[in-house]
């Protein structure tokens, strides 16, 4: 938890860039990631030069400051440092440095520097760990972006990504990926969960799921993998890249993988095989590079649709007919959930695991696609349990209906009878922990913790109790109700009569009152 002088300090550095005419959210986080690269850079590069040093040029003022900010040290990150492969300065080809008042950028960094003087006395009087602290600021700075964006996108609420991580029980013998990474807030919710799993010291969080701070228990190189060649992400926005890279760095990730790519199409698959050293881009058709990832976590895009000529030609499942030749996929719009999914289950690995968020219709709409997709996810995967999430999870945003999807790969193209056996498992869950309107204030009952204490229960308790808010529901069921997977089909609702109190005892109760009301009033005409 961050003191409130750190938190005031964050608002304040806000209030500073709006007031300086940084008023768009999106943007004034990216410029502030700019100043925090800068701020840090001294610390990760040797051998840098002194013109490149926070150190030095923060003695700067006025237009000497703003020239030399804007002109050497941007453009070295951006041109010079982009060779060396940092993540960071990559993701930084089409960034643009828009402090124009050497007041204001002043100003920031004088508050990026009154900040981290806060996080190292944080770290003397409590003992805190510094990146778990630093990781904590950027994600308060975060906090500001909270309005809902295009096609769909918003920012997952972090207690249901980490009931997410918990969920799937990640470990360190795999990629993690997020095919929408927007902020990063998916895999730094899985390096949090890892460093917990890894921990000595855990303890219960606000919604009770443990947490642990300093992964003790990870061997050097367990711990250089998750920092270097664990976490990977791909974003159609370049802006959101450069976010989620920093927010990574400043979780301690020190070689975040997120590309600027589309991941529904082909230029995904050419990022993938140059990844692999591949050098023939004919094998993209094969689907040698399908099955790369061990676990992916995704809240993608919904109520958007997408044009089918830029879609891979890999993507052949959910809409089969208008993909047959390019000139039949011209001017045709198609859901961008179901693409997403399908895209995810061609990325798993088998034996992977996926958790994914999803709007409800796709779980029971009667369309071709619709029904397909559910056929996928029981047929190439295992589709182990289903999470009805509460309609009001996604405000202020949205109060569309979600579910979590938890299933795992069972080997790409499967025939279509050849169905799962393993039962699917349903959970209802009534509250995530805040209330369910605008506000969003924390409640006093611990949902999280219910729920995966049930999906870790599932095998050893009986399910069929109707009085629990969790059941398990077998493959002929669900093929008996066209592949529909919406909790309420299936939920059974126990009846219970309600009893109510005689006539004579309510009237007994009204004359009380009546008479109590009646004494008052004489009391109050004495007065």
């Amino acid at each position: 938890m961050l003191s409130q002088d750190i938190k005031n300090k964050v608002q304040s550095l806000w209030d500073r860039l709006w007031a300086g005419g940084l008023s768009n959210p999106i943007e004034a986080i990216d410029q502030i990631s700019y100043l925090l690269f800068m701020k840090r850079l001294e610390n990760f590069k040797a051998n840098l030069e002194d013109q490149y040093k926070w150190s030095i040029y923060n003695e700067y003022l006025g237009n000497n400051l703003l020239n030399h900010v804007k002109e050497v040290v941007f453009n070295y990150i951006k041109n010079d440092l982009a060779s060396s492969n940092d993540a960071y300065a990559i993701a930084m080809s089409d960034a643009v440095f828009k402090f124009k008042s050497p007041a204001l950028l002043r100003d920031a960094m004088n508050y990026i520097n009154d900040i981290y003087v806060l996080i190292d006395n944080e770290i003397k009087h409590k003992n805190n760990d510094f990146q778990d602290i630093q990781g904590d600021v950027y994600e308060h700075l975060l906090l500001q972006t909270n309005e809902a964006g295009k096609n769909g996108q918003f920012r997952t609420p972090r207690h249901i990504i980490y009931l997410m991580a918990n969920l799937l029980d990640l470990d360190v013998d795999g990629k993690i990926c997020d095919i929408t990474s927007g902020s990063g807030g998916f895999l730094v919710g899985a390096y949090q969960y890892l460093l917990t799993k890894y921990s000595k010291r855990i303890t219960n969080d606000e919604d009770g799921l443990p947490r642990g701070l300093d992964g003790e228990n990870l061997s050097e190189n367990q711990r250089k993998k998750l920092k270097e060649q664990t976490f990977f992400g791909f974003d159609i926005d370049q802006t959101m890249v450069r976010i989620g890279v920093m927010n990574l760095m400043m979780h301690g990730i020190e070689k975040p993988n997120i590309v600027y790519t589309d991941s529904l199409s082909e230029d995904y698959e050419s990022i993938e095989l140059l990844r692999m050293e591949k050098k023939k881009l004919d094998d993209i058709k094969s689907k040698s590079i399908q099955g790369l990832y061990k676990y992916i976590l995704a809240n993608p895009p919904f109520t958007g649709k997408v044009d089918s000529i830029r879609i891979s030609q890999n993507l052949d499942r959910v809409y089969p007919p208008q993909f047959d030749k390019e000139e039949n996929r011209k001017n045709i719009t198609v859901q961008s959930e179901l693409l997403f999914l399908e895209r995810i289950i061609y990325m798993l690995e088998e034996g992977g695991r996926a958790a994914v968020i999803v709007p409800e219709g796709v779980l029971f709409n009667s369309g071709k696609s619709h029904k397909a997709i559910r056929k996928l996810l029981l047929t190439d995967c295992t589709l182990e349990g289903l999470i009805s999430l509460p309609s009001g999870v996604f405000l202020p945003y949205t109060g569309v209906k979600t579910s979590i999807l938890l299933f795992s790969k069972r080997k790409y193209r499967n025939k279509e009878d050849d169905l799962q056996s393993v039962k699917v498992w349903f959970y209802g869950m009534e509250s995530d922990g805040y209330s369910l309107d605008n506000a969003r204030k924390r409640t006093i009952d611990f949902p999280l913790k219910d729920t995966l204490e049930g999906w870790k229960n599932k095998k050893h308790e009986d399910q069929s109790n109707l009085e629990l808010n969790h059941f398990e529901i077998p493959i002929e069921k669900i093929i008996e109700n066209d592949f529909e997977l919406n909790f309420n089909l299936y939920k059974e609702y126990l009846y219970k009569p309600q009893e109510f109190e005689r006539k004579d005892a309510l009237l007994e109760k009204l004359k009380e009152i009546e008479a109590s009301i009646s004494e008052q009033l004489k009391q109050l005409d004495k007065l």
